[in-house]
């Protein structure tokens, strides 16, 4: 089959026939449909998230399942699939206290003793990114990283379900309690920025206020929900916030994973009022903020992981939502690429000129 592998850190993406082997027991062989180009996948090139090269990235996937493995009983071949980076092994206390995002299988490859499920043409492993490596023409998963959705989704639009949707609706409806009327930040309108927008506004959220430094974003976030726009490039984005709100809002959305705009989204912040971090900072950087700020306007800092996320339950819900009009996906895609195209793909996510992008497979 015919992937994109990262050979090494800060390169192209090289297109390569790669080798995948037959399902084991518990695996499960998927005809990738479509891939979105998540910025994750950005920060392992970049080097931000650590990743060993040779590898296949890509964790953003839908697809049509070809072939399953002596045990799989939830998925039959022609089933329509959502992958999510999201494994569980159902037992651990996180699955068993209804927190499976934060399972540590999901860090965990093949069982020892078998052969890797992707290889180069000399032999040589390559390896399999959260279990899924999407930028490749199949993909080889635990069946435990995927879901059956409805036949009538578009498997392009359900791709984007797989973690920026998941990641962002899940940050607004899992992580946190919005109360209808309550005022929300989003910084960062990317796919999972314009997720998490989309979340504030179907809980019921009062003033939806969007945040970037790119101010072409700011139709589509209106018309996404967003009753306002700042654009950070003019002015003080936290002092615009503070206008808006009289001294700071509910919650605030982080869904960059930079530095100054984790420091931006505390300092937004209102008394008693919450910061989800949703972006991923490079784990080589660490960010200062003010203690004394926490503690004497009792503001919270939270994480939130893969839209804190028990994506069998979530997911299908999620197609629910974009079939009967609640969640917008179709707006959020700004190009449909085909996979010869990735690198150009990952240089108009580095200038900022994409929402989403999709990688669509024959």
């Amino acid at each position: 089959m015919k992937a994109a592998v990262m050979r090494e850190n800060n390169a192209p993406l090289e297109l390569e026939e790669v080798a995948i082997d037959d399902p084991a027991p518990g695996e499960v062989l998927v005809k990738t449909a479509a891939s979105g180009i998540c910025h994750s996948d950005l920060t392992v090139i970049e080097g931000g998230l650590p990743y060993p090269p040779p590898a296949v990235l890509g964790h953003e996937p839908s697809g049509v399942v070809e072939a399953i493995g002596e045990g799989v009983t939830d998925f039959v071949p022609g089933d329509h699939v959502i992958g999510c980076l999201s494994s569980w092994c159902g037992s651990c206390k996180f699955c068993t206290d209804g927190r499976p995002y934060l399972c540590p299988s999901q860090y965990l490859g093949r069982a020892e003793g078998l052969a890797p499920r992707l290889s180069a043409s000399n032999g040589d492993a390559i390896g399999q990114f959260a279990n899924l490596s999407s930028f490749a023409e199949m993909m080889l998963c635990p069946e435990r990283s995927l879901v059956k959705i409805r036949e009538d989704m578009p498997l392009d639009r359900a791709s984007l379900i797989g973690c920026g949707v998941t990641t962002g609706l899940g940050a607004a409806l899992n992580t946190v309690n919005i109360p209808a009327g309550a005022s929300v930040v989003i910084i960062g309108l990317g796919g999972v920025g314009l997720s998490a927008l989309q979340g504030a506004r179907i809980v019921g959220a009062g003033k939806i206020i969007a945040v970037d430094a790119q101010a072409w974003k700011f139709g589509l976030a209106k018309d996404l929900g967003a009753t306002d726009c700042i654009d950070a490039t003019d002015g003080d984005p936290v002092a615009a916030v503070h206008a808006l709100t009289e001294g700071g809002a509910d919650f605030v959305f982080e869904c960059i994973g930079l530095v100054p705009t984790v420091q931006q989204a505390v300092a937004m912040t209102g008394r008693g009022g919450t910061t989800v971090l949703v972006g991923v900072v490079p784990m080589t950087e660490m960010v200062p903020i003010s203690a004394a700020d926490l503690v004497l306007q009792e503001k919270k800092v939270t994480g939130s992981y893969m839209g804190s996320n028990r994506f069998r339950f979530d997911m299908p819900k999620y197609v629910d939502f974009y079939l009967d009009g609640r969640l917008r996906l179709d707006e959020m895609i700004s190009a449909r690429l085909s996979l010869d195209e990735i690198n150009d793909g990952f240089d108009r996510m580095r200038k900022g000129e994409v929402a989403r992008q999709v990688i669509v497979f024959d």
